[in-house]
């Protein structure tokens, strides 16, 4: 019986994609192949629904929240700030799950920081 591996992708429609993707290979960092293929390190994917309106979720019309695992988030904020990137003021710390902040890309789409604790 077939049975999911793990997540193949993450496709999204833009209205510069060829812009948008350099943003987040140059800007956030995706160490992205020519193809936009991304080697990621093994850890945990969470998958949850939440409430439209549940805090920090982007704009109610945003159903897909992106989280993506990182370390050191200081020093990532602070680089991403410097690059001229939309970053939510201050870190916010849930204990026992790590700490979270938020940058928006180009056109408009939040996306979660997620340092595991």
């Amino acid at each position: 019986m077939g049975r999911i591996l793990g997540i193949g992708g993450l496709l999204f429609r833009a209205d510069d994609p060829a812009a948008l993707t350099a943003w987040y290979r140059d800007v956030l960092g995706l160490d992205l192949d020519a193809q936009g293929v991304w080697e990621q390190e093994a850890g945990p994917t969470v998958v949850a629904a939440a409430a439209r309106t549940a805090p920090p979720s982007g704009a109610p019309e945003q159903r897909l929240m992106l989280d993506l695992r990182v370390s050191d988030l200081d020093g990532l904020v602070a680089r991403l700030a410097a690059a001229g990137a939309e970053v939510a003021p201050g870190i916010e710390d849930m204990p026992g799950v790590g700490r979270f902040s938020w940058v928006t890309d180009p056109e408009g789409f939040r996306i979660e920081l997620w340092e595991p604790s």
